[in-house]
């Protein structure tokens, strides 16, 4: 999910123009110039906010670039498979043990081994902060000999695999780690197809190709990246051929591109419109559901999105293939209040941010759904940056967001907790309700997949109950590329995974 701490990163569209303008210049050197052998060039969404640091969000851009690796990796339903650990076996509830791939060197050209494993997990222990796939977990992690870690949570955690194959729990070299708590330089110090060369600032990126890599030599020489923030410039840049690869292409320039150049698949991301349930208009339930009954997600998806997103069905949309043929629902929706009743209520405030240029279109025909059914709404409409503090202390009555429903695991269950559940640290609609918090608790009990699959429907039901949340649309990305041209270029529902080993030209 980059969740919504990433989208403050954007930078002016002035800068982006300004970055374009040498992107040419910049990103021709060791090119041989032959068909499969020529560097890449690429355009991120998302300068780096904390100088590459694994434990905060640069670590999506790192993974991204497939610069880093952990213990695991994820396959296209969320299960992890081996990457740095060869195999796992469950010892009790709280104690698992990896076996440590012992083909594999950092790219500083030490040794990888279980020392090093237990190293990096420790660190991202104790960094501070804390990288958020560890906030509602504590591990330890002891290397038993070179080649097995022992891993032990405080508490039962079935799903510690798919938690190590977050980018922030990467395994790193010793160099990569000073005297400082949180201070890590991954450059040159991964285990991935590229290595991290030279980051300058906020503007670019080189990446070298590992040539030691464990696995399947990358067929591209480099990468050089460029982090431009506006999405129109990213863009006329891959219309230009300034850049071969650029991210996120903003749905207003996916029909100027064209079929061949815009990529476009279900994400785990729902767009929704989050209800203040304790405070305001919004606490009383009958309001809320009158909101719900409000609005059209269809009408969105044609007139906002240009047909390239999908209706609303739940929490969960395409981009989680096994909610469908699991849901169930809703239960204990209150009766909506009559528009009558609705036109007396008092004005509300429905918030959104521009870092995502669909949203604030998108707010402008929630507000006439709404204001047709009675209610009288005002918007404010900021950068995420601005808002975040004031969303989550629930000043606003609506709020609407893109959410990565798959968060840190690869597993919903992290994002039906934080942002639903009485304790979560994401909760904007201050919901709390028994019957959520018992689903969400039964769920993480459980490892058992399908089991814990369908306690999460369970949950997604309670929350659609309550109308806490209204879904409006299941976002589907758009990454840009020239079939024609590029090959091997990933298109992740999880946003992990971009580059990989396999990606190039010709």
């Amino acid at each position: 999910m980059p969740t919504p701490r990433r989208l403050h990163r954007a930078a002016l569209p002035l800068a982006a123009t300004a970055l374009l303008a040498a992107a040419t210049a910049c990103t021709s050197s060791g090119g041989s110039g032959g068909s499969g052998d020529e560097r890449l060039k690429v355009a991120l969404a998302f300068p780096p906010a904390q100088a590459m640091s694994p434990y905060g969000d640069d670590a999506v851009i790192l993974s991204r670039l497939a610069v880093v690796e952990g213990l695991t990796r994820l396959d296209e339903n969320g299960e992890a498979e081996p990457a740095l650990a060869t195999a796992w076996k469950r010892d009790g509830d709280r104690a698992w043990e990896f076996t440590v791939r012992r083909d594999a060197a950092f790219q500083d050209g030490t040794k990888l081994d279980a020392d090093a494993v237990a190293r990096s997990l420790t660190a991202a222990q104790q960094a501070s902060p804390k990288p958020r796939v560890l906030s509602d977990t504590t591990l330890t992690a002891t290397a038993e000999g070179a080649g097995t870690v022992r891993i032990t949570t405080k508490d039962a955690d079935p799903l510690l695999p798919q938690r190590l194959a977050n980018p922030s729990l990467s395994i790193l070299s010793a160099a990569a780690y000073g005297k400082d708590r949180g201070k890590v330089n991954p450059a040159g110090h991964a285990t991935g197809p590229f290595t991290l060369a030279k980051v300058n600032g906020a503007v670019s990126a080189t990446l070298e190709r590992n040539d030691t890599y464990w696995g399947a030599k990358a067929k591209a020489p480099g990468i050089d990246v460029k982090f431009v923030a506006d999405g129109t410039a990213r863009a006329n840049a891959l219309r230009t051929e300034d850049v071969d690869v650029a991210e996120y292409v903003p749905i207003s320039q996916a029909s100027l591109l064209g079929d061949g150049m815009v990529h476009e698949f279900p994400s785990a991301r729902t767009n929704g419109l989050s209800l203040n349930t304790e405070r305001g208009v919004f606490a009383d339930p009958s309001m809320r559901a009158a909101a719900r009954e409000a609005i059209d997600s269809k009408a969105l998806v044609d007139g906002v999105y240009e047909g390239r997103a999908d209706t609303a069905r739940g929490l969960l949309g395409p981009g989680v293939p096994w909610a469908a043929d699991l849901r169930t629902a809703p239960t204990g929706r209150t009766k909506a209040a009559a528009p009558a009743e609705v036109g007396k209520t008092q004005q509300i405030v429905l918030a959104t941010y521009t870092n995502r240029p669909e949203l604030p279109e998108a707010a402008t025909v929630v507000q006439q759904q709404l204001e047709k059914r009675g209610f009288t709404v005002k918007q404010v409409v900021r950068d995420y940056a601005q808002m975040e503090a004031d969303a989550l202390a629930g000043k606003y009555d609506a709020f609407i967001q893109a959410r990565n429903t798959l968060l840190d695991t690869a597993d919903p269950l992290s994002y039906l907790a934080s942002d639903f559940s009485c304790d979560g640290s994401f909760n904007i609609t201050q919901l709390c309700a028994k019957p959520v918090d018992t689903a969400v608790d039964k769920a993480a009990s459980l490892a058992d997949t399908d089991a814990r699959h369908r306690a999460e429907m369970t949950a997604e039901a309670a929350i659609l109950g309550s109308d806490a949340l209204v879904p409006l649309v299941h976002e589907r990305f758009v990454q840009g590329y020239d079939e024609t041209r590029v090959q091997g270029v990933a298109l992740d529902p999880m946003e992990r995974t971009l580059i990989t080993a396999d990606t190039r030209i010709g």
